[in-house]
């Protein structure tokens, strides 16, 4: 598989080398993340960030290895550092030949003294533990390595600033153990036949660019703990680990074994993927092959005493944990696509067993904290993935087993005694909305109001409805229970969806009977009564909502939330919190919504070839912002820069769920009046 490589002559600009990002993970939470050029720029980087109650308590162990090479008195510098001053220094950037991925393993070689160093970092699966690796080029002379560990132990979100104590740090058989304070988590430092010299001050006002871009506090301190020596032949490869585990070990048996059980999980990833779409895979682009990687990153253990094996999804990083919609949403991309339905299996079962009085948690809070119920559409996302689940697998004992927490779902839909979500009486269809929640996935606030609550009937909301009904009546009747109820709801329902058409503007309302009547604000949440398995439109009405969609929201790279015409619209994703947010849902263009369009093209046009042709720009998001992931969003106006969470799991999933199922479908297909007209997971 081919690399993404960034060149000398683009890592040589410190714009690109500190813009572009890389990210590991440990499978249970934990990760580890920075920049080409190995500056900080932001709070969450790290070489460790641990979950120390699993995927819980992400916490910053190890900040950075401030790598040199030489000897005293004529050291190279390869670390690049930003400082609080406007300072850059060292520039050891400018000694990069390339940065790239291995697989998922960031790989960095630089040019010094007529040789050239390699650097790999990877993480252990399930476990808090990073290993890093040097390997200095079979060419040119012996030299002396030096790093420097720069270390901490604060909250993900928080930073580091002038602290009054002084950490513990102690010598131990392989390396060092630092302790921040008494009761801290302790990171051992591992590198065998290193010398290992003392350490003790403060490195401090280290500037955070990202952080300030985005409003936040920007300046930190960390704590240099050691420096680790190490006289490296040519050739010769060097293992430092740091890790939660005491007995962690370095060495070059230790570096062999554990760069094998890592390239040993890659290979399993992809041979599972090959496995269960070896069309597909055969005849893959490079960047599904990459998202088929990067699918892995975001899932993660979510053991309890009733399930001890439980599974979620990462909604994203760096600073998501894991969210009801996300998951639904990006669960048979991240899963079924791929290969791994014992996966998407243990993820369902986790999260149906949280469903409450009809709602799925919106997300978890961290440990010890109650589930928030405050999303409408989380709920009705899992028929989806369930439906999606069993196309792939015809796992009856699984849908038997998950269908009572369905109709209880509908039940409480019915009920209506939540956040005002119910059904309508008087046209079946779901409405939804209380002071203060914004329910729908467009949940941006600022200073603690919603920015498009949405309250009434929201479209989307409605068409995952109808699906819903749709789902319910097939898995009755595959199950031998009665399905006559579902299939007359999700009739009422389909001739009531004929309330959205606007026949002024050619499209769909967004939101019908709210506080100010149909709202005929212009937004892609109208695509997914298209893009979703049922539609209750007819076939002019599912042209003009792509028409719409295309002439005012489409971007390479993403679906704009609001028309640029719109009085509200915001173009630009920048700023602090509050200007953030308010760009959020109003004309940001996000990333999961592309491939909805993708698919809604081919039901629309019936020519898979122009379909899967929109799908090619994520390819060069790829090396947008974080090489081998797509981000959450891009702004609206062009050049549509990556912006939010470098990684995030429904942009991945949703790609990969609908490459394969536009992939898997015919090249040239009749467009009829039909609903149903593509597999929910595509080629199952």
């Amino acid at each position: 598989m081919s690399d993404l490589t960034l060149g000398r002559d683009r890592l040589g600009d410190l714009s690109v080398a500190t813009g572009r990002e890389w990210l590991v993970t440990n499978g249970i939470g934990g990760f580890a993340a920075g920049t080409a050029s190995g500056a900080l720029t932001r709070r969450t980087h790290g070489l460790l960030v641990a979950a120390l109650d699993p995927p819980h308590r992400r916490t910053l162990l190890l900040a950075k290895l401030a790598e040199r090479v030489g000897s005293d008195g004529d050291w190279t510098d390869l670390s690049t550092d930003l400082w609080a001053s406007g300072a850059v220094e060292p520039r050891g950037h400018r000694h990069l030949l390339s940065f790239q991925l291995e697989d998922t393993i960031p790989f960095w070689t630089w040019a010094v003294a007529g040789t050239h160093l390699e650097k790999r970092v990877w993480m252990e699966h399930g476990e808090n533990t990073t290993c890093i690796e040097y390997t200095l080029g079979a060419d040119g002379h012996p030299t002396t390595l030096s790093l420097r560990a720069l270390v901490d132990h604060r909250d993900l979100g928080a930073l580091t600033v002038r602290p009054e104590w002084m950490p513990k740090v102690e010598r131990t058989a392989q390396g060092l153990c630092a302790r921040m304070y008494d009761t801290a988590t302790p990171l051992w430092l591992s590198a065998a036949g290193a010398e290992v010299l003392p350490g003790g001050d403060w490195y401090r006002d280290f500037a955070l660019p990202a952080e300030r871009e985005r409003g936040f506090e920007s300046v930190e301190d960390h704590f240099m703990a050691g420096e680790l020596r190490v006289r490296l032949t040519p050739g010769e490869r060097f293992l430092v680990v740091a890790s939660t585990r005491p007995d962690a070990v370095a060495g070059p048996l230790a570096a062999a074994a554990a760069r094998s059980r890592r390239i040993a999980h890659e290979r399993s990833l992809l041979a599972a993927w090959t496995r269960a779409r070896p069309a597909a895979a055969h005849a893959a682009p490079a960047w599904v092959r990459w998202l088929v990687l990067a699918a892995d990153a975001y899932i993660v253990a979510r053991p309890s005493p009733a399930r001890p094996h439980g599974r979620t999804v990462i909604a994203g990083y760096p600073w998501f944990l894991d969210w009801g919609r996300d998951t639904m949403v990006a669960l048979p991309g991240l899963t079924l696509a791929t290969g791994r339905p014992e996966v998407a299996r243990a993820v369902l079962t986790t999260w149906a067993a949280h469903a409450d009085r009809g709602l799925l948690p919106n997300r978890f809070a961290e440990a010890g904290g109650r589930p928030e119920y405050h999303a409408v559409d989380a709920s009705l996302w899992l028929f989806q993935a369930v439906r999606a689940y069993h196309e792939a697998t015809g796992d009856d004992a699984l849908l038997a087993e998950l269908f009572p927490a369905l109709e209880d779902i509908g039940a409480w839909f019915e009920r209506g005694e939540r956040h005002g979500i119910g059904v309508d009486p008087r046209d079946g269809l779901l409405r939804a909305g209380a002071e203060g929640l914004a329910l729908t996935w467009m949940d941006a606030r600022v200073d603690g109001r919603p920015v498009t609550p949405r309250h009434g009937k929201p479209v989307e909301v409605n068409a995952l409805w109808y699906n819903a009904l749709t789902a319910m009546a097939a898995f009755a009747r595959r199950l031998g229970r009665p399905q006559d109820v579902y299939a007359q709801m999700a009739r009422r329902v389909g001739h009531a969806f004929a309330r959205y058409w606007n026949a002024e503007a050619g499209c769909l309302y967004d939101v019908i009977d709210g506080p100010q009547g149909a709202d005929p604000a212009l937004r892609p949440n109208q695509l997914l009564a298209v893009s979703l398995p049922d539609t209750p439109l007819p076939a002019a009405r599912r042209r003009a909502v792509l028409a719409v969609c295309a002439r005012a929201l489409l971007t390479p790279y993403g679906l704009r939330s609001l028309a640029p015409d719109d009085p509200c619209y915001r173009g630009r994703y920048a700023g602090d919190a509050p200007a953030r947010d308010t760009a959020y849902h109003q004309g940001t263009a996000w990333v999961w919504l592309l491939p909805h369009y993708a698919l809604a093209h081919y039901r629309v046009h019936g020519d898979r070839a122009a379909a899967l042709a929109l799908l090619e720009p994520l390819g060069a998001l790829l090396e947008r912002l974080a090489l081998g992931q797509l981000p959450e969003l891009v702004e609206g106006d062009p050049p549509h820069e990556p912006r939010g969470a470098i990684a995030q799991a429904w942009s991945v999933g949703e790609a990969l769920r609908v490459w394969h199922a536009l992939a898997a479908a015919p090249a040239r297909r009749p467009v009829g009046r039909g609903g149903r007209t593509l597999s929910a997971v595509g080629g199952a």
